[in-house]
């Protein structure tokens, strides 16, 4: 029987734990390892500052899940591996593998300038987001500008512009928008980059709304400083503010950071092939954010990073997946597909409207691409937050 331990129960470990087991079946024993006991569904946080959604809505425990498909789980932190004796240490013991699957998300770098840690918010967590929240409420009683954004080196950009439009429509639901000046501030060299190189029409789209919802924006822009009521940007302006959010980089967790056999990056990612193979470890793997994502461009003034978001993530769990079972059986013509050749499956929310992405690869060049508003309502987003729960919560990993 083949031993795989899987590192993080997001949306690529949770993808290749049960599509290992589906397709390995009595075959292949499988381990996933995660300190958290809940599976969330993140893409929906930036709705939970607002009250539209809570916490419960979009999580729910995986254990039951994990073990009706055989997948034994472990509810503990993952401390470091070793790759040459093949063991696992965490908090709860170690664990031995033939294969190692690093599927553990990111780690916030809130230090990449001083005071975002500090005075700025991220909804990129559920503490964080209901922090968010309190804030806001607060807010309201004295209301001034809000600045949100994206730092240097960020790759979630997408995120952040879905809570600007979303903050954006409360402050006009709470009758206080003329009240506050709204700021973007981002380091992409355009409006809607979402550090792919953008897409068609996209950049035209993005100023369009800027304009519609009276927002300043500033692109090519880094946080210098952030203090108690300013934003110090990288161009010298500085924005008085009364509410902040920032994204900031990712970077590698501690399990790879604490782990020098591993042989990841500097940023602490795993080096892989487009089989998602380490690069020089053949029994370990990785998929989602933990795969170290090479830029096919080069930022113009300040530097940013490529989007990780959760159909990559899941499409690459699937790879990993496909591959364990191939080399148990002994096949060497493992599945292989690019991070940018995947294709490019987004709605972002825009307060209760929406934009559909799509498109054949996430890098150019592509064949095909396109970017659909929809200014009605948002069904679309809300769709795919119900079908995606339904499918995680049955354990339908195969399904799209």
């Amino acid at each position: 029987m083949t031993t795989t331990v899987i590192i993080g129960g997001s949306f690529a470990g949770m993808t290749a734990a049960l599509e290992i087991k589906r397709k390995g079946k009595d075959q292949h024993k499988v381990i996933l390892i995660d300190k958290s006991p809940l599976f969330l569904f993140i893409p929906s946080l930036i709705w939970v500052p607002f009250g539209r959604r809570e916490i419960k809505d979009i999580s729910f425990k995986k254990e039951d899940i994990l073990k009706k498909k055989g997948v034994d789980f472990v509810h503990a932190e993952a401390i470091s591996v070793n790759t040459n004796t093949q063991i696992v240490t965490t908090d709860k013991g170690d664990f031995k593998y033939d294969h190692l699957v690093v599927a553990t998300g990111p780690k916030v770098k809130y230090n990449v300038a001083p005071g975002v840690e500090e005075y700025t918010h991220y909804i990129g967590t559920p503490n964080g987001a209901m922090k968010a929240r309190k804030a806001l409420e607060e807010f309201k009683k004295n209301p001034g500008a809000i600045v949100i954004g994206a730092t240097q080196n960020a790759g979630c950009m997408g995120a952040a512009y879905e809570f600007l439009f979303n903050t954006e429509k409360w402050l006009r639901e709470q009758n206080i928008r003329k009240k506050v000046d709204l700021y973007w501030v981002t380091p992409e060299d355009y409006l809607g980059h979402f550090g792919i190189d953008g897409m068609p029409l996209g950049e035209t789209m993005l100023k369009s709304f800027m304009k519609m919802f009276n927002i300043h924006y500033r692109t090519q822009v880094g946080i210098q400083e952030v203090t108690e009521n300013k934003v110090k940007l990288t161009n010298g302006e500085e924005i008085d503010y009364k509410f902040s959010m920032m994204m900031p980089p990712f970077i590698g967790v501690d399990f790879v950071t604490n782990s020098p056999t591993l042989q990841a990056t500097t940023n602490g990612y795993i080096p892989v092939g487009d089989d998602y193979k380490h690069s020089t470890i053949p029994n370990v793997w990785a998929a989602g954010i933990a795969v170290d994502v090479k830029l096919p461009f080069t930022p113009k003034t300040v530097p940013f990073a490529s989007p990780k978001t959760g159909y990559p993530s899941d499409e690459t769990g699937k790879i990993v997946a496909e591959n364990i079972v191939r080399t148990a059986k002994g096949q060497t013509n493992l599945k292989k597909k690019a991070w940018g050749k995947i294709p490019g499956v987004c709605i972002m929310d825009a307060g209760k409207k929406e934009v559909i992405i799509f498109s054949d690869h996430l890098f150019k060049p592509r064949n095909f691409a396109i970017m659909l508003p929809n200014v009605i309502y948002d069904f679309n987003k809300v769709i795919l937050e119900k079908y995606f729960l339904w499918k995680t919560k049955k354990g339908y990993s195969f399904l799209p």
